[in-house]
């Protein structure tokens, strides 16, 4: 096609296969592949049977990704989650104790922890000018302060009947159930981001708040709906956790809020709102699971853990400005 200054353009579609090889969620792929290369030669007991075994104690994390990334999508945060898994673990093993059937138990988990995140939602909404981070910083010591004083002086409870949470730990094979539902849950709340009108419009307010409100979004009322199904999932990371460890005690929780916006930061979630999608998110939670379970065979102290995974969470938010920044030199060298 020549162009008014005479010259040929040619109309060269961008290969797809280079387009998928070099985005983030394809370089996240082939990291999932290498940090699994590694495990593997460093931990001799590092196998997918192992790795079946051992993922179910990390997933219930990825619970919280899932509305996590939807929160950073509307450029806030909440971390005020850690803090509602303690309550609601603590509150559903009380329950459990009184004998009462399992799915009082798990509703209770479930319920507390929207409940928690209906304050959370409330306060924000109804007080607009106050920053969710302060917010949800006073409501996880209120949350977690609620959990200590029901616990009393011992700080932990241990469940009587372990029937129900036995079960929900369970395997198909050496697949265990939370597995199947992580990826159900993760691909439905993928396809609702990036699919759905509510998904949408979620973007839009990341985007300019403002304008999405003038456009006729309903802001405030999504903003409180995401920030319930925060609490909800909450409480869903908190049943799966005492299917694991069958008790809750103070401590419970601590630091979930900082694993779960690092796995949707590293997914490529923007962090001040508008960009990014669950796809990342859930290869990178898988990444972290990996690294974890694999270092973990190796008695790896738990803070250089968590010290490889703030390196890595660093080259995540640095790298896409390095891309770049290459872009443009080179692109000005062109010229």
């Amino acid at each position: 096609m020549a162009g008014k200054s005479g010259r040929s353009i040619n109309n060269v579609p961008e290969n797809p296969m280079k387009h998928i090889i070099f985005s983030w969620e394809g370089i996240l792929v082939i990291l999932f592949i290498l940090v699994n290369i590694f495990c593997a030669s460093f931990s001799e007991f590092y196998n997918m049977k192992s790795v079946l075994r051992q993922m179910p104690v990390y997933l219930a994390e990825v619970f919280m990704m899932f509305p996590m990334a939807y929160i950073l999508v509307l450029g806030e945060i909440d971390i005020s989650v850690g803090a509602i898994v303690c309550l609601s673990a603590t509150l559903s093993c009380m329950v459990c104790n009184t004998n009462a059937p399992f799915i009082v138990v798990v509703l209770t988990a479930l319920v507390v922890g929207a409940l928690c995140g209906a304050v959370n939602g409330f306060i924000l909404t109804r007080f607009k000018e106050l920053p969710p981070m302060i917010v949800t910083l006073a409501t996880q010591i209120i949350f977690r302060g609620i959990a200590e004083v029901t616990l009393g002086a011992g700080g932990s409870i241990a469940i009587t009947n372990t029937d129900g949470f036995r079960a929900i730990g369970g395997k198909v094979g050496n697949i265990p159930y939370i597995l199947f539902l992580v990826l159900i849950l993760g691909v439905l709340f993928a396809i609702f981001l990036g699919k759905s009108t509510f998904g949408r419009r979620t973007y839009a307010i990341g985007t300019n708040r403002v304008a999405a409100y003038y456009a006729g979004v309903h802001v405030e009322k999504i903003r409180f709906i995401i920030y319930t199904v925060m609490g909800l999932m909450s409480g869903l990371c908190a049943v799966f956790l005492v299917s694991s460890s069958y008790g809750a005690n103070t401590t419970t929780g601590n630091g979930f809020e900082m694993d779960a916006i690092a796995m949707a930061v590293f997914g490529g979630i923007s962090s001040t709102g508008g960009k990014g999608n669950l796809a990342g998110g859930i290869i990178s939670a898988f990444i972290i699971v990996c690294l974890r379970v694999g270092l973990g065979q190796k008695n790896v102290n738990a803070q250089v853990i968590l010290l490889i995974i703030g390196v890595l969470l660093v080259a995540a938010v640095a790298l896409p400005n390095i891309i770049g920044d290459v872009k443009k030199a080179v692109a000005m060298k062109k010229n």
